[in-house]
């Protein structure tokens, strides 16, 4: 037993040792392997690695991921009108050149997220205060967006951090100028209602216009075929009129009589005050009459 035990303590020491010289980088880790206090190489895919065993050579390992900053309370912008904004906004990073990232933060992840912040603090207040509310919170936010993540990334490519995405989360006004800025609002939309209602009065003003310009020559055409159908009909009339007068005058004189008296005694109270000798009763007594039968 005696024996056995320096065999045992061996092996251990030799297995201890042989672990110490394999490392093992996984998808998510890029890894630094240092000989002696300095990067002999960076390691990026993942595997199974060999190394000499401490203090001959050590591993530094570095997160990959895609990783993400958030504000934790709203930056306070400025616009070009003098007003404040509280913008909330997130950036996805990950760290592009392990070396690099190393030699400026060490393998401390929270000095490269304050150093990003300060970044984008610094492009978000030069991307607004030339802007007007308006165009920051509607018509330049894609623009403002895409202007953050070029200048952080140009910034941010020496440090070894690869800015993916930057995203303006929430744009609030400040509580001094929310009820300003929604008077300004409400009193746009009003002129802007206004504005339609003028113009919706205007276009209805001309539509009927025009349809009172159609309408009044649809019916003077009309009026004008009406008096033409009319005159031909008078002229028809009048010639009948005339063919029958010149074959018997004295029996169409006589049928106009009669014309004459229907209309004269239509109305229950008609009455007219004439001489019975007059030429109006010519036809009215029997004799004259039969005088006209016998014609």
């Amino acid at each position: 037993m005696q024996r056995l035990f320096p065999v045992l303590v061996g092996l251990v020491l030799l297995v201890a040792a042989l672990s110490s010289c394999v490392f093992v980088v996984n998808e998510r880790h890029s890894a630094l392997l240092f000989a002696l206090g300095e990067v002999r190489e960076t390691i990026t895919e993942p595997g199974l690695y060999f190394k000499y065993p401490p203090p001959f050579e050590n591993v530094v390992y570095l997160d990959k991921r895609l990783q993400t900053i958030e504000t934790r309370d709203p930056e306070r912008i400025q616009t070009a009108e003098k007003k404040n904004l509280l913008i909330d906004s997130f950036v996805k990073w990950r760290i592009a050149d392990p070396r690099l990232f190393y030699v400026t933060f060490g393998a401390n992840s929270g000095a490269a997220v304050e150093r990003l912040q300060a970044q984008i603090r610094d492009a978000l207040n030069a991307a607004v205060n030339i802007r007007t509310v308006k165009q920051v919170v509607s018509s330049d936010r894609d623009t403002i967006m895409k202007e953050i993540q070029s200048a952080v990334a140009q910034r941010a490519k020496p440090l070894g951090v690869n800015v993916v995405d930057v995203r303006l989360r929430r744009i609030d006004f400040a509580p001094e100028i929310s009820e300003s800025v929604y008077r300004r609002m409400e009193a746009e939309r009003k002129q802007e209602a206004n504005r339609l209602r003028a113009s919706g009065a205007a276009d209805s003003e001309r539509i009927r216009a025009e349809a009172d310009r159609k309408r009044q020559e649809v019916l003077a055409k009309a009026y004008a075929e009406a008096q033409a159908k009319r005159g031909e009909g008078d002229g028809t009339a009048a010639a009948i009129y005339a063919k029958s007068y010149g074959k018997d005058p004295e029996f169409y004189s006589f049928y106009k009589s009669l014309e004459a008296y229907r209309s004269a005694f239509a109305g229950q109270d008609s009455g007219l005050v004439l001489s019975p000798n007059s030429e109006f009763f010519r036809y009215w007594d029997r004799a004259q009459g039969d005088k006209a039968a016998a014609h």
